[in-house]
């Protein structure tokens, strides 16, 4: 009787704990209302698919002499166009306008209930972005999925860019082909409800910044977990449920071979991520998510390219160490 007081006892301290803690987190609205952006906010309006939609995007001048070229940053799939924020600043000193959109589905733009998510209808999405904003051609820089969107706009519109970056990219490998699971957006859908504070700091932390925490990644938590926990998070957890579906079947690995302009891979070596790792078989898992294998595979299978390796670094290396990061940045776009 004393074991099973004290186990509903420890069981109503966790459930207390776990109500206070998502008491604290704050509720951001479905498209990131009530989060600080320290830029002035724009909307792109534009209708696709049959219905009206709304991109979020930042448009940051040149601060230092202009240099008269512009840099897309592309961002992934659990981060915004903000998360850009010391690199929009490092790379608008150096003379770059610099655009950072939020793609349907993401952020601070429109969570449709029913979308056909594709790299495809993302990078028309972007083009459609950049011709209404007078933009020709670009520097592209893409991180994590925006890596795998890049790739994918680069392919699609090669005469629109003057030279690729892709940063941790995911795609470097086709999961499906190593043997990972299929899992339904339906299941990907109730794994979503159940994102906390407390998840995305854990995933962070072993996979971004690989066991070292900063209080400065905090910062980014709070606008994941706000996100999740607002008013919006069932249509939140649905669009990100499509969005996964359309990481996992749509591989643009076999392609690199097709990029045709100046392309640098920049690799935080100690990186992890692996779409499905957490469902796929031990013997599965053990050969997926190696960056530093997969930066220099990928190197070679991309022409015109060369690999930037940040030793020990993870996924997410221009949050990380970002002063070191965007000197190598600039220094790359400047040399081409």
């Amino acid at each position: 009787m004393l074991k099973i007081f004290r186990g509903l006892l420890l069981s109503g301290l966790v459930t207390v704990f776990s109500v206070a803690a998502a008491e604290t987190t704050p509720k951001f609205g479905p498209e990131l209302q009530g989060f600080d952006i320290p830029y002035p906010l724009q909307h792109f309006d534009f209708t696709s698919q049959g219905q009206p939609l709304s991109m979020g995007y930042i448009d940051v001048q040149p601060k230092g002499n202009a240099n008269g070229r512009t840099a897309v940053l592309m961002h992934g799939k659990n981060f915004c166009g903000v998360t850009w924020q010391d690199s929009i600043d490092a790379l608008s000193r150096a003379g770059y306008r610099v655009i950072a959109p939020d793609q349907i589905g993401f952020c601070t733009s429109s969570k449709p209930e029913h979308y056909q998510y594709s790299f495809q209808q993302l990078a028309q999405n972007t083009q459609a972005l950049l011709t209404k904003l007078h933009i020709e051609k670009v520097t592209l820089v893409g991180h994590s999925t925006g890596g795998m969107l890049a790739t994918r706009y680069a392919l699609m519109y090669p005469q629109r860019v003057q030279q690729l970056v892709l940063v941790n990219p995911i795609g470097l490998e086709d999961w499906k082909a190593k043997g990972v699971p299929w899992r339904s957006v339906d299941d990907w859908y109730q794994r979503e409800l159940k994102t906390s504070a407390a998840s995305i700091k854990k995933y962070e932390m072993s996979t971004y910044y690989v066991g070292r925490w900063k209080p400065e990644y905090d910062r980014w938590v709070t606008m994941l977990a706000g996100l999740n926990n607002g008013p919006g998070h069932r249509i939140v957890a649905w669009n990100s449920a499509l969005l996964y579906d359309m990481i996992f079947t749509q591989p643009v690995y076999y392609e690199f071979k097709d990029l045709t302009m100046p392309t640098t891979l920049m690799i935080g070596t100690s990186d992890t991520t692996a779409i499905g790792s957490d469902i796929a078989p031990p013997e599965v898992k053990a050969k997926i998510g190696h960056y530093n294998e997969l930066g220099k595979q990928v190197a070679v299978l991309i022409p015109h390219s060369r690999l930037i390796e940040f030793p020990g670094m993870g996924h997410a290396p221009q949050m990380e160490q970002p002063e070191k990061f965007n000197q190598a940045l600039i220094k790359t776009m400047n040399s081409r």
